[in-house]
């Protein structure tokens, strides 16, 4: 479905990305760790096509991946939502791009919405919600498409720790039914253990695959209580440590 294939990139002179291979396969998810710097964020961008590898190639279904794709969504740590649109509006944006008609845009929108618990907001600003509230817009936005691939860059690093479990258990519940394999670039290692059906770590300089771990639990939304998730954290945890 996704390969990358000996990707490398350089910046100012210096490779920050180096040989960095791996493949995802339908209805599965990757999580991507490693430390700050390392540069997970440009690997998700040259995933997504919005930047070029200096070496290597990303391949969808076999098709190269050399510019953005309406078939790949990403979500931000940001939200990148338009503060003077309106919920829906952000929603359908992506729709509105492909061309689907205002009817259809709408209702999509207000789908998606419901999905996420937020069809009441349908007519509210960006500016008018919190945090948690917005990341669901933009969740809602990123499914709106349909897409083939779900990028996620640190989407939940800048909410409170209560509101970051509950969007967690939130991605992975819409996950469950709509089953779009997925990479997430996260510091958070709980995070990784709990959305992450495989765990891609990298370190060195330049970064490159330190280690892919397998998630047997995934899916399990009490994994990280139980002793198989103690145990992945314990090994992330030194396999970190030994970078």
């Amino acid at each position: 479905m996704l390969e990358a294939d000996s990707l490398s990139r350089r910046f100012d002179g210096r490779t920050v990305l180096d040989n960095v291979s791996f493949s995802l396969g339908e209805e599965e998810t990757l999580a991507v760790v490693g430390p700050s710097g390392c540069g997970k964020t440009t690997l998700l961008y040259m995933l997504c096509g919005l930047s070029a590898p200096d070496a290597g190639q990303v391949l969808l279904d076999g098709n190269p991946v050399s510019r953005p794709r309406n078939d790949i969504s990403i979500i931000l740590q940001d939200y990148g939502l338009l503060p003077w649109k309106t919920v829906r509006d952000n929603v359908a944006m992506g729709l509105k791009v492909q061309g689907v008609s205002k009817a259809k845009r709408r209702r999509e929108a207000e789908v998606r919405l419901d999905e996420l618990g937020m069809l009441e907001r349908a007519d509210d600003y960006p500016g008018t919600l919190s945090g948690g509230e917005q990341q669901r817009v933009a969740i809602a936005r990123a499914f709106a498409t349909r897409p083939r691939l779900m990028l996620l860059d640190e989407p939940f690093s800048s909410l409170d720790a209560l509101t970051r479990e509950k969007l967690q258990q939130t991605m992975l519940d819409v996950w469950k039914r709509r089953r779009v394999p997925s990479v997430l670039v996260t510091h958070s290692l709980e995070e990784a253990v709990t959305l992450g059906r495989r765990i891609l770590v990298l370190g060195g300089s330049p970064a490159t695959p330190v280690a892919c771990l397998d998630n047997p639990g995934f899916g399990d939304p009490a994994l990280k209580t139980t002793p198989e998730g103690f145990a992945l954290l314990g090994e992330l945890r030194r396999t970190l440590e030994g970078i």
